[in-house]
C-alpha cells in the first residue's frame, strides 16, 4: 500500500507535517483531562510519564532511521527533538547549544504547554515541569544514547512570573551515567504493529533534501525537504501519535482496567479527533462539503499511515462513506481504529464535524469491515464536550510563522 500524504504536492506537506506534529502534542490535552477525573493529579502524572517512556524511544528511533540521521551524541539527540510530538516546533520553541558531542544545552523561549497549565496552578505545573519532565527526558534521550542524561538549569513555577526562557537544562552524556530502568511495559508496546511497521523509504533522488543527516539547524523549515522526506515524515509523525495512544492505553488499563482504558481512550479519541480535522482544514484551506470531508479524512492520523489502518474513503455528491477493516494492524493492536463501532461513534462524528458541523454518521458492521456513512443534517450538532476540553489548549488557534534555518555549531 502506497502512502495517502503522497497525493498532496511538496508545498502542502510542507505546510501539514508541523500541523500533525502539534496536533500530535495535543493528544494529552485530550487524555489527560479524563485521567484527572479518573485517578487525580497525581495518577495523571504517573499515566503521563508511563505513556511518552513507552512509545517516544521506538518511535525516536524510526524516525531517526527513516531520515538516516547518525549517531549517539548530542547533535542526534536534539534532531531527535525537533521532529518529535512531543515538541512540536515553535508551540514548543526549543533552542539549542552544542558545546561538543557529549555536552550540550537546550531552552524553551516559548513553551505552550506551559501556557496551558499556568492557569491551573502550581501544583499542576509541578508536576509537568518536574515530576513527568525528569523522566521522560531521559526516556527520550535513550533512544539515542543510554548515558544520556537531561538535568534542569532552571524550570517552572516562574520565578519572576515573566521568566524567559521558561526553561533550561543540560544534556550530558557519560559513561558514568547510569542508564534509566526500562518500564515493565516495554515489551507490549515493542512488539505492536506500531512499532514494527515497515513504511516505504525516502527516494534520496528526489529533489530536495531527503535526511537529516547533515548539521544541526535552528529550526527546520519543511520545505526544504524532498516531497518523499515530507510522506514520509508524515506518516512517521502518524505512527508516533498511534504509539503514544498505545502508551497511554496501557498505563491507564494498569490503574483502572479494561472498561475504564475504553472509556477514557474514546474521549481521548474524541477531543483529538474534532480539533485535529478543524486544524488540518483550515491549514489547506479547505471547504466544508463532501469533497473536503474525505480530504480531511484520508489525511487524519487517526487513519494514517495507510498500511497501518487500511481504511478507504470514498466521496459522492451527497455522502462520504468509511469502510474499516476489523483486521487491520490498527484495530489488532488496540489503537484508535479500534475504538470505534456501532455504538461508540463519538470521535467519527467529531472527527467529520470538525469540517461541517451538520455532519453525522451511520455505523454497521459489513462481514469483516466496519462501514460508516456520513451525510448532512438540516440542522448543525453541537460541539462534543471532549472536543471543547481540547480546546483549552492555546494549541488550539495557534498559527505558525516563518523561521530561518540556521546551521548550529560548535560554540
Amino acid at each position: 500500500m502506497s502512502s495517502r500524504y503522497a497525493e498532496l504536492s511538496r508545498e502542502q506537506l510542507a505546510i501539514l507535517v508541523p500541523e500533525l506534529l502539534l496536533c500530535g502534542h495535543l493528544i494529552d490535552r485530550s487524555g489527560m483531562a479524563h485521567t484527572i477525573s479518573a485517578f487525580g493529579r497525581d495518577g495523571m502524572a504517573e499515566v503521563a510519564i508511563e505513556e511518552w517512556q513507552l512509545a517516544s524511544p521506538i518511535y525516536t528511533r524510526r524516525m531517526r532511521a527513516a531520515l538516516r540521521i547518525p549517531g549517539d551524541d548530542i547533535v542526534t539527540i536534539f534532531k531527535g527533538l525537533q521532529l518529535d510530538i512531543g515538541a512540536p516546533p515553535q508551540f514548543m520553541d526549543f533552542r539549542f547549544r552544542v558545546d561538543d558531542d557529549r555536552h550540550g544545552e537546550f531552552w524553551l523561549d516559548h513553551c505552550g504547554a506551559l501556557a496551558d497549565v499556568e492557569p491551573m496552578g502550581e501544583p499542576y505545573v509541578f508536576a509537568m515541569c518536574h515530576t513527568i519532565e525528569d523522566p521522560t527526558f531521559d526516556a527520550t534521550a535513550l533512544a539515542t544514547n543510554p548515558h544520556a542524561q537531561v538535568r534542569p538549569i532552571h524550570r517552572p513555577p516562574r520565578m519572576p512570573a515573566d521568566r524567559v526562557p521558561v526553561c533550561a537544562w543540560t544534556v550530558t552524556i557519560d559513561e558514568a551515567n547510569e542508564p534509566p530502568a526500562t518500564p515493565p511495559n516495554t515489551p507490549l508496546i515493542a512488539a505492536s504493529a506500531a512499532a514494527r511497521l515497515e513504511l516505504a523509504p525516502v527516494d534520496p533522488a528526489d529533489t530536495g533534501q531527503a535526511d537529516y543527516a547533515g548539521a544541526l539547524l535552528s529550526d527546520l523549515r519543511f520545505a526544504d525537504f524532498s516531497k518523499s522526506a515530507l510522506v514520509r515524515m508524515a506518516d512517521e509523525v502518524c505512527l508516533q501519535q498511534h504509539l503514544l495512544t498505545l502508551g497511554f492505553l496501557i498505563a491507564v488499563r494498569e490503574r483502572g482496567g479494561e472498561e475504564t482504558a475504553l472509556d477514557i481512550g474514546r474521549k481521548q479519541f474524541t477531543g483529538i479527533a474534532g480539533l485535529t480535522s478543524q486544524r488540518i482544514r483550515a491549514a489547506l484551506g479547505l471547504g466544508d462539503d463532501f469533497a473536503a470531508l474525505a480530504q480531511v479524512l484520508r489525511l487524519h492520523p487517526a487513519w494514517n499511515p495507510l498500511p497501518y489502518t487500511a481504511a478507504e474513503i470514498t466521496a459522492f455528491h451527497d455522502s462520504v462513506v468509511l469502510r474499516l477493516s476489523r483486521e487491520s494492524p490498527g484495530v489488532a493492536d488496540g489503537a484508535w481504529p479500534a475504538l470505534i463501532d456501532a455504538e461508540h461513534t463519538e470521535a467519527l462524528d467529531a472527527m467529520v464535524r470538525g469540517v461541517n458541523p451538520h455532519f453525522y454518521t451511520r455505523v454497521h458492521a459489513d462481514g469483516d469491515e466496519l462501514v460508516a456513512e456520513i451525510a448532512s443534517a438540516g440542522e448543525p450538532f453541537p460541539e462534543a464536550s471532549e472536543v471543547a476540553i481540547t480546546r483549552f489548549s492555546t494549541g488550539a488557534d495557534f498559527s505558525f510563522g516563518e523561521r530561518q534555518s540556521l546551521p548550529l555549531t560548535v560554540v
